[in-house]
């Protein structure tokens, strides 16, 4: 019986034998090599790169100024969290196009934590800078957050939410940036480590421990709890932006308390004189953030803290009319696809922010206002043949005093 003579096989790509490489793969017409698979590997991952469409390129960085003229479009007023953030963002965006070397200094990720009243525009402020962005972006919302195990979303549906945001692109998601919303609601209830499990509050707080400071994250591709046999990805943190946002009431008591103590000696009376007490928030420090509820490691991990001024006339005034987006002009776009000309008196603007003072809801405030005045307008106009609507003060008057009978008699 003759002998079955071996042959040895060469690569398809590049011609070496199997004796030449660690390993052949076999085909059905050809051959190829480990090293021309890990080659071949390297160029799908450029060429996919080139094509996605969050490319970050030194040269178009955008400064902290032309952010800032960018958020000034959308957000009035809060000129020092647009600094904060214009500036947070920027160095964001230089870190991660740094070319490192053996002697390269390791620039540190500065997470943010914003803090102010409702209706503010931290939540605005957020999406706005998202538009201008070339990056991965995405709002969660920390209150259905809870530890493993417990109903509710796992601390990694931050990071599901991202990837889908960057079409599963791991290396565009790993430079994202996430807006963590209500971040007070997940404060403690006390200032002392709770004795009793805490799975919606301390626990969470524990587990945003590692995603903060930067570390790999196995991610469920479409959430844990649904599809508990899916294969994980692997998220590597290191370069992903956080910020904060919280209205944190009653912080200003723990502000105050602190003030207090601080104020020691002959210039007692002084001292205190100069606080200005209708914006305690401007004064806040992150040991105000720890009495609140936050555990230490959670404030060390968001090293600038930044607040957002309460709103006053002036502000909440110009909020209705000067925005790229204002109310006012959402509402004349919404008429004038009717074919209906929408004018507002002056009175009324005036009259729908003096409401909103009187309602505390800061700049939502005007939107539940203008709805209300809206509403009957907004049901009757498009079955009709009107080409103008004029919204007056006594007309104004009369929604709003009929919506308050309505909801003093349920």
């Amino acid at each position: 019986m003759a002998k079955k003579v071996h042959t040895e096989q060469s690569c398809s790509f590049c011609g070496r034998k199997d004796s030449e490489v660690q390993m052949m793969l076999t085909g059905i017409d050809g051959c190829i090599c480990d090293s021309c698979v890990e080659m071949a590997n390297n160029v799908i991952l450029t060429e996919l790169a080139k094509k996605s469409k969050f490319k970050v390129d030194e040269t178009s960085i955008p400064k902290p100024k032309e952010i800032k003229e960018f958020l000034d479009q959308y957000v009035i007023g809060q000129d020092e969290a647009k600094k904060y953030l214009s500036v947070a963002v920027y160095n964001h965006y230089k870190r991660i196009t740094q070319k490192k070397t053996a002697e390269s200094v390791e620039i540190e990720k500065s997470n943010i934590i914003l803090v102010g009243r409702t209706g503010t525009g931290k939540t605005l402020l957020a999406r706005s800078i998202a538009k201008k962005l070339n990056v991965p972006f995405t709002i969660v919302d920390a209150t259905v957050l809870t530890e493993a195990g417990y109903v509710g979303e796992d601390i990694e549906s931050i990071l599901t939410r991202l990837l889908q945001v960057a079409d599963y692109d791991v290396k565009a998601a790993e430079r994202g940036i996430v807006f963590i919303d209500e971040i007070d609601k997940i404060a403690r209830k006390g200032d002392n480590p709770s004795i009793t499990r805490d799975v919606s509050g301390e626990g969470v707080q524990q587990g945003l421990l590692k995603l903060l400071e930067g570390s790999v994250v196995n991610v469920p591709p479409q959430g844990g709890r649904k599809h508990p046999d899916q294969k994980m990805i692997e998220v590597n943190t290191q370069n992903i932006l956080f910020i904060c946002g919280g209205a944190f009431d009653e912080i200003e008591k723990k502000i105050a308390q602190r003030l207090n103590t601080n104020v020691v000696g002959f210039g007692v009376t002084h001292e205190r004189n100069k606080i200005d007490r209708d914006n305690m928030l401007q004064y806040i420090a992150p040991q105000d953030l720890k009495a609140f509820g936050l555990i230490p490691e959670i404030v060390g991990r968001l090293p600038i803290l930044t607040y957002l001024n309460p709103l006053d006339r002036e502000a909440l005034r110009r909020i209705l009319t000067e925005p790229k987006n204002s109310i006012l002009k959402q509402y004349t776009k919404l008429f004038e696809m009717d074919g209906v000309e929408l004018n507002v008196t002056e009175e009324v603007l005036d009259f729908i922010v003096d409401k909103a003072i009187e309602f505390k809801l800061g700049a939502r405030g005007l939107r539940s206002i203008t709805e209300t005045i809206m509403m009957d307008a907004m049901f009757e106009i498009p079955s009709s043949k009107t080409t103008q609507l004029e919204i007056t003060l006594p007309y104004a008057e009369e929604k709003i005093n009929k919506f308050t009978l309505q909801a003093q008699n349920l």
